[in-house]
């Protein structure tokens, strides 16, 4: 079946949704008029129950069948954040906050779901009861930790819950999904180095903290390159290098390190956390040097539960026809903490095409609307194909 003629009919509404929270983009937690617009469209929409403040700001629509003869929840679930990052689209619906943008397309994300949501409610072809899950700070705060944390699982009776990113590349109207591990585990680190600052034109009197910092650099390669199994995923990234002086002549007394490691097994995880530690501390000590690391634990790999992922894959070549998705693509290095989710949930994960867009986190991304009707209509579609009406 093609996408839903409702939801085609509701694409220039579910659009004009999507560029109002375009325009009007919030950061982390602080998604108070977002999750006030998505808290009076579910009460408009006439939803069973409306609930706010699950992890913080976070807002639950339920809407239930025309029997409920099973019990069965199915979560549905859309990140609502932005990024801090200054806009240039030079869209006529551009960000109206400088610095803030929803360049990851969340605010497609919600509109779609609003969208699946007004027709579950209006057609209720469906025996159960759904769930739309609308979470806060998925860009580096947690949210979906902080909703499990709140009790969104037990609280709603959540049996299965499925989570949906646009993808850029994939054209429109096809979707790619893969079982197992999805979205890789994602840990940053700092590293302050401290030495012996001095004249660069007598270096033996100093202990110099920038050839310290290069080794160390150089040096954590050696994590992927021989200390994980070369048939496991695994990236040491440093991404930022910052010096307290910026005369030439100057040897700094601190430099600052900082960047990532992602991964996919849990075993690789720590072996790569291990060895990091290992290696900046004996490379400062080696140099007469000292290595302060913080290290930050990310979030978990996300990992998809196998028979969740049939029944995704299934639905989404009833949206966009035979040969429109890829069942088993690529792992992603990006990080998603939907797997705190799917962790105490079994469920799916899956990517919409956005088509030929600039990449997500990009100064020039925009969410495709084109994308809206495909989107919503795998969200319907997956609730009514899992909890058929009686």
């Amino acid at each position: 079946m093609p996408i839903k003629n409702r939801l085609a009919e509701m694409q220039a509404e579910i659009t004009a949704w999507r560029r109002d929270l375009h325009e009007n983009p919030e950061l982390m937690y602080e998604v108070h008029r977002t999750a006030a617009t998505v808290a009076a469209k579910l009460r408009e929409f006439g939803c069973d129950e409306v609930v706010e403040g699950i992890g913080r700001t976070g807002v639950v629509g339920v809407i239930k069948g025309k029997t409920d003869t099973r019990g069965h929840v199915v979560g549905l679930r859309a990140d609502m954040d932005a990024l801090p990052i200054f806009e240039a689209t030079g869209l006529a619906y551009a960000s109206k906050t400088p610095g803030k943008m929803h360049a990851c397309g969340h605010d497609g994300h919600t509109a779609m779901l609003l969208g699946a949501a007004k027709y579950l409610a209006e057609t209720r072809n469906f025996d159960g009861a759904v769930a739309v899950i609308f979470q806060p700070a998925e860009e580096g705060g947690a949210g979906g930790e902080a909703m499990v944390k709140d009790g969104l699982i037990p609280r709603f009776g959540i049996k299965e819950i499925y989570g949906m990113h646009n993808s850029p590349g994939l054209p429109v109207g096809q979707f790619s999904i893969k079982p197992g591990p999805f979205y890789a585990a994602t840990d940053n680190f700092t590293v302050h180095v401290s030495g012996k600052g001095g004249h660069a034109a007598y270096p033996h009197r100093a202990v110099d903290t920038t050839l310290i910092a290069c080794t160390i650099v150089t040096s954590l390669q050696s994590i992927v390159s021989r200390s994980a199994d070369p048939l496991e995923s695994l990236v040491v990234s440093v991404t930022s290098f910052k010096t307290e002086s910026e005369a030439w002549n100057v040897i700094p007394e601190h430099v600052e390190l900082r960047g990532t490691v992602r991964s996919f097994d849990p075993t690789i995880r720590k072996i790569a956390e291990q060895r990091f530690h290992a290696i900046v501390t004996a490379t400062a000590e080696a140099f007469g040097g000292q290595a302060k690391i913080i290290w930050n634990p990310g979030y978990p790999s996300m990992v998809n539960a196998e028979t969740e992922t049939d029944y995704a894959i299934a639905v989404a070549e009833k949206i966009g026809g035979p040969g429109s998705v890829d069942a088993n693509c690529p792992a992603i290095m990006g990080g998603e903490d939907f797997a705190y989710m799917l962790n105490v949930c079994p469920g799916a994960y899956i990517q919409v095409g956005n088509g030929d867009t600039a990449e997500v986190h990009h100064p020039e991304y925009n969410f495709n609307d084109e994308a809206i009707p495909f989107g919503a209509s795998y969200w319907a579609e997956l609730v009514e194909t899992r909890m058929p009406a009686a």
